[in-house]
């Protein structure tokens, strides 16, 4: 059985979330034309928690929604649903998009793909809660919650209440 350790607790996923949320608000200088994207599955979770720290210290709104990018991926053989990727108009907006963990870059790539095929944001910057290394394309992200050097053959995976049952980051 492979040994598991708890890398982040569900305190230290939300003190990320609201160092995060800071930085964006530090960085953007206002988010009035912005929009959160979460990657499935649980980037759209990060990415309402994110929403909701936002408002809580700038009392600002910013929509947040969710994109698939299973179609756009080049590194499966299946494919997911035909469609859209998501439905609001990025057109000259700041979109910022988040995902659990930041490893290959692919999953980042096919996101960028999709998001220029149903629109041209203004500008857009990438928010993770792990980045842990191991990067086949060129690809950094702009707010990290938590670096972690890891191997190939370690497994991180982030599980949040929503869809977990808990919040908590973990290796194995």
């Amino acid at each position: 059985m492979q040994e598991k350790r708890i890398l982040m607790d569900e305190q230290a996923m939300m003190r990320a979330i609201r160092r995060i949320s800071h930085e964006i608000l530090e960085r953007n200088k206002g988010l009035e034309n912005a929009l959160i994207l979460g990657i499935e599955r649980r980037g759209i979770y990060l990415a309402q928690r994110l929403q909701a720290q936002i408002e809580a210290i700038e009392g600002v709104h910013i929509d947040v929604a969710t994109i698939n990018v299973a179609m756009y991926r080049d590194d499966r053989t299946t494919k997911g649903k035909e469609g859209p990727p998501f439905t609001l108009d990025t057109t000259g907006k700041l979109v910022i998009l988040v995902d659990d963990v930041l490893y290959t870059g692919r999953t980042i790539r096919s996101a960028l793909n999709a998001l220029m095929e149903v629109g041209r944001p203004r500008a857009i910057q990438l928010a993770v809660l792990v980045d842990r290394g191991h990067r086949e394309l060129p690809i950094r992200a702009d707010y990290v919650g938590k670096n972690i050097p890891t191997s190939h053959m370690e497994t991180v995976r982030v599980n949040v209440k929503e869809q977990d049952g808990e919040d908590s980051v973990t290796i194995s």
